[in-house]
């Protein structure tokens, strides 16, 4: 998961359009649903139950979930799934975990989500430290929180009785970070239940965030080929790592806008064989993101002719042409939103203010994107607690009054699987 800035204009927005009837049913939901007896009794268990959902943030956390390698967690997961009572508990072609908790009719549908896996490599020390109220390990907040909230929820529904008008898949999605590419929820909303979501919501990190812009992001991996060669004896042929300076370089220079915030970054490169050796191959893994499509199409034009420019440089420098450049797409993430007034992320500040929390709009780069880009309502929650160091060895979660994440969570999942 990657987070952006928060967005108070977009609280602005939504206080100063005239509301429709959808939208002050949904700004009322959550006072409304904590009249309900059960509905309470389930808000106020998740808070006792706090410390059950730390320790299966903990136990799904030490259990390593490498990228395009979520295989073990995600069988923990469907076990927990079982265990706490959801029905039609599977595991799907792309490695999703899916259980349902079935309402009085099968629509509307929700989909409650978090994400199976980490940016950590395979073997990477996964056990949690504890320091009082602080935990510390790889993908403790992201997204083992979220994964754990979601189990939390799902427990509490069942446990209380929590009767909904429409149905409820709970799902650990698989490939949310890095190079995966978001390719468990992909498969997710274009195959494995198209035509079947009617609201998406994903819990991803720490803190009280809603977050209903997607950022998109292009990623590439970028090669430089030529024949190779002897430093010395072969000296005068194209470089493909000096050309790779040349790309970064141009990289380096590019002039984006601050609003709306665009940025790129060359995350990682490599090549060559030897210090003695001109080498036959060099690459690099570039990102580049935006919330606005029409800036990330513009970046991406210019991204393009600097690797061009950096081939015909490093050729024409020893009046060659063979040098070449492969410009391979390895991350696609559209960029959208759901409107600040539409009525999930109304019931979505309904629910907040409700308990009693603060309100805070944001953007980012979550699984919502997908559905956000096929027009599902969707958004992205934070899971509670506060978190530092994601994507980090030391990553840091603090317990601290976490639960209001989970009753949040809660309440929300009930509110949108009214009719």
């Amino acid at each position: 998961m990657n987070r952006h800035a928060s967005l108070c204009a977009a609280t602005l927005v939504l206080m100063s359009m005239a509301p429709t009837a959808a939208q002050q049913d949904a700004a009322q939901l959550g006072a409304r649903l904590l009249q309900d007896a059960a509905v309470k009794g389930a808000v106020d268990g998740v808070r006792a139950a706090e410390a059950q959902t730390l320790e299966d943030q903990v136990r799904l956390c030490e259990v390593e979930a490498p990228p395009f390698k979520e295989a073990k967690r995600a069988a923990l997961y469907a076990q927990l799934f079982k265990e706490i009572g959801l029905t039609n508990v599977r595991i799907d072609k792309e490695g999703n975990v899916l259980g349902e908790k079935r309402g009085t009719s099968p629509r509307p549908h929700l989909v409650f989500s978090a994400h199976l896996d980490t940016v950590f490599p395979e073997g990477t020390n996964v056990n949690v430290k504890r320091e009082g109220v602080i935990l510390r390990a790889p993908g403790i907040g992201d997204d083992c929180r979220g994964l754990a909230v979601v189990l939390a929820v799902a427990r509490a529904m069942v446990k209380h009785t929590v009767q909904t008008p429409g149905t409820i898949t709970f799902v650990g999605t698989v490939g949310e970070e890095g190079l995966g590419d978001l390719r468990g929820v992909k498969y997710l909303v274009r195959e494995g239940m198209k035509g079947q979501i009617d609201r998406f919501v994903s819990i991803d990190g720490t803190g009280l965030g809603i977050t209903h812009i997607a950022v998109g992001s292009l990623r590439y991996r970028v090669t430089f080929k030529g024949p190779g060669g002897h430093s010395y004896g072969a000296f005068g042929l194209v470089n493909p790592i000096h050309a790779l300076g040349r790309a970064m370089a141009r990289v380096a220079d590019f002039d984006v806008p601050r609003e709306p915030k665009t940025t790129f970054n060359v995350g990682r490169i490599g090549g060559g064989t030897s210090v003695n050796a001109i080498p036959f191959e060099a690459w690099a893994e570039v990102d580049m993101r935006s919330a606005d499509k029409a800036a990330l199409q513009s970046l991406d034009a210019k991204f393009h002719r600097a690797m061009d420019d950096a081939v015909a440089d490093e050729n024409t420098r020893w009046g060659s042409r063979q040098l070449t450049v492969d410009k391979t797409l390895v991350g696609d993430r559209p960029a959208g939103r759901t409107p600040a007034e539409s009525p999930i992320v109304v019931a979505a500040v309904s629910v907040t203010k409700a308990l009693g929390l603060p309100v805070t709009l944001d953007e980012g780069s979550t699984d919502s994107n997908i559905p956000m880009s096929l027009g599902i309502p969707a958004i992205t929650i934070d899971g509670g607690g506060r978190g530092t160091g994601a994507h980090a060895l030391d990553e840091m979660f603090d317990t601290t009054n976490s639960w209001q994440g989970t009753q949040r969570a809660l309440l929300l999942a009930v509110a949108l699987a009214q009719q």
